[in-house]
Formats: C-alpha cells, sequence, structure tokens
C-alpha cells in the first residue's frame, strides 16, 4: 500500500517520567520546518515581487506553532523558515498597495480579488500579532484587516474569504471562519479598534449557533481572548457536543465536525481519528480553561502524544475533498495543519 499508511506510529518515542511515552518535539520541529521550506519555494505557491501564498494548511499553523517549540529545543533564536516567512508576511503588508491579490477577479469569478485581499488581510494580521516584528508593521497589518472589513448588510462586521468549495478553510461557510481567525487576531492584539473589534463579536456572536462544530471550535479558541464571544451555556454545550464525538481511542476526526460535507471524488471520508480535529479541538479547549487533567482533554492529549508518525514526526491529517496521497506534497496538507495544531496543544500552558 503507498506512502503513509505503511508508517508505524510512534511507539517508540521520546520517553518522559516514570516510563510515559510522550511526544518527539525534535521531530514535529523537523517536519514542520521542512515544509515551510518547500512552501516557500513551491512554484505554484510564488505570488508577485519575489513573494509566496499565506496559506491556511502550511503557512499559518507553522507560523503559529512553531515558536511553541523554541523552549523544548533550547533555541535561542526563530528557524530559518520562520524567518522567510515572517519576512514574507512583512513584504506582503508593506506593499500591499502596490501587490497583485494572491487570487484575481475573473467573468467566472467577479468577487475573487475582494475574497483574496479579505483572507490575506487576515492572516497576515494573525500571523504578525505575537511575532517579533517592528510595531509599525503590526500597525499596518491591522490596518489593512480593518479597511477589509465588511460595514453594511446581513454580514456586517465580517471579511470577505476565498471559497474554492474546499472545506474546511475554503467552503460556503468560511467566511465565518476567516472571520472566527480575525478575532483570534484581535485578541492577541492590544488597541484594537473598539468599534470595529464589536462588530466583528456581534457577527460571529449572531452566526454561531448555525456553524458546523469545526467553526464553533475556532470560535471557542477565539473566545479565550475576547469572552464576550460566548456565553457560559454557549460554551458548556459546545463541550458536551464534542465530548459526544470523542471516539474511543480519546481523538476526534474532522469528518465528524464537518456535518454533510461529502468529497468531490466521490470517496468515502476517513472517520478514524486525526491530528488536525484532535490538536485543534485539545488546543482550543485549553485555551479555554479546561484542565488537562479533566477526563475529555486528557484522552485527547494521550491520543496526540501516541499517534505522532515515528518515520517524519507528523500526525496526520485527511482531505475532505478527495483522496490524496498521503506522502505527496499535496496530500500533505492536512498533515501540516494537523502537525502545527498538535504542538500547539501539547505546549500550552
Amino acid at each position: 500500500m503507498p506512502g503513509c499508511f505503511a508508517i508505524v506510529f510512534s511507539l517508540c518515542a521520546v520517553t518522559g517520567f516514570a516510563g510515559e511515552k510522550t511526544w518527539d518535539a525534535k521531530a514535529a520541529a523537523s517536519y514542520l520546518d521542512g515544509r515551510a521550506a518547500w512552501w516557500s519555494t513551491w512554484g505554484t505557491a510564488s505570488r508577485d515581487h519575489a513573494t509566496f501564498c499565506v496559506s491556511c494548511h502550511t503557512a499559518v499553523p507553522y507560523a503559529l506553532s512553531r515558536p511553541a517549540l523554541r523552549g523544548a529545543l533550547e533555541e535561542s533564536a526563530p528557524s530559518a523558515p520562520e524567518r522567510v516567512l515572517t519576512a514574507n508576511v512583512m513584504k506582503r503588508v508593506e506593499l500591499w498597495n502596490d501587490l497583485e491579490p494572491f487570487y484575481p477577479s475573473s467573468p467566472a469569478a467577479p468577487e475573487r480579488t475582494a475574497e483574496s485581499r479579505g483572507t490575506e488581510a487576515i492572516l497576515n494580521a494573525l500571523i504578525l500579532a505575537s511575532s517579533e516584528v517592528p510595531q509599525e508593521t503590526k500597525t499596518s497589518a491591522f490596518r489593512n484587516l480593518w479597511a477589509a472589513q465588511i460595514n453594511v448588510g446581513p454580514n456586517r462586521g465580517s471579511f470577505q474569504w476565498l471559497d474554492f468549495h474546499n472545506r474546511p478553510w475554503e467552503a460556503d461557510d468560511s467566511q465565518y471562519y476567516g472571520s472566527a481567525l480575525a478575532a483570534i487576531a484581535v485578541g492577541m492584539a492590544p488597541g484594537a479598534d473598539r468599534e470595529k473589534a464589536a462588530a466583528l463579536v456581534d457577527y460571529l456572536k449572531r452566526g454561531f449557533a448555525a456553524q458546523s462544530l469545526a467553526n464553533r471550535v475556532v470560535v471557542l479558541w477565539a473566545a479565550s481572548n475576547l469572552p464576550e464571544l460566548l456565553a457560559p451555556v454557549q460554551k458548556s454545550d459546545l463541550m458536551r457536543d464534542l465530548a459526544k464525538l470523542q471516539q474511543a481511542d480519546g481523538g476526534w476526526s474532522l469528518t465528524a465536525l464537518a456535518g454533510s460535507w461529502k468529497r468531490r471524488d466521490g470517496t468515502q471520508l476517513e472517520t478514524v481519528s486525526d491530528g488536525y480535529a484532535t490538536g485543534l479541538i485539545a488546543y482550543a479547549m485549553e485555551r479555554a480553561g479546561v484542565p488537562r487533567s479533566e477526563d475529555s482533554l486528557a484522552r485527547g492529549l494521550q491520543w496526540l502524544k501516541t499517534n505522532q508518525a515515528a518515520a517524519d514526526g507528523r500526525w496526520i491529517g485527511y482531505s475532505l475533498n478527495k483522496k490524496r496521497d498521503l506522502d505527496s506534497d499535496v496530500g500533505r496538507f492536512m498533515s501540516d495543519a494537523a502537525t502545527g495544531y498538535a504542538v500547539l496543544a501539547l505546549t500550552a500552558k
């Protein structure tokens, strides 16, 4: 059988206290660095002015998670791929008015430029919010973000977002997902525009009940810094719903969070536990203040500790859109995200 299905999961992982099996931070860093370096030089990701696209699957989880590994690895500075990614985002922010959008409009997709600008504004602000970059650059990133906010109509407070009919990040419900990421960025940045932040919070609150669990988990994460996003009963109901979907092995499956979504190639969706769903849920729970000793979270973290791939340090994630060779570059996209969020969950304090 091809590729990843032959991977033996890490039963011989780094050993912790009292013989407890745990995960290998060095292997995770190696996988993440390698994938980020590949992405920054991949021709398909290339954009104008010698920049590259900032992707939800590879670049963003990398930017958020890689700094969390420095302590475990006794690193004193960002890795080389981190520096490349940060420089790329800074350049995109500084040249904002001179750059082409990631995806320009066409007769078949007249809103594509606006969607692309909204998406990039959110991702740039999210990446730079906690980065060690000049405050002036952060200010510019948030200026671009607020300029892209929708100010009128039923989607007031939100941002346009790319829709390529791909879940979990580029589908018909992803405007909500992207706006939730914007809320995470706003919560990380002091001094946000109160009026615009309030409009964003109002949009997310209005639409929360109708969202997939995958989107609601991101709002749970955002609420760690913007507690007005969720009422206590909404938080407890979400925790209950997530506990119901937790699998016997302690992990979660992204398929279970995605509603009635079907792959466009007609193949069956994977229902086994995966690193993306488990890592994202565990991290959001931690950010929400759930103790690590709580049963559902403890089981999720244990699944992450024992399901890192021994071969290359990643956690496996599966595409919701088509069946892919999990060892191909494109087939690793979901594993890139899975590994980033697994690292965030396992290093959260």
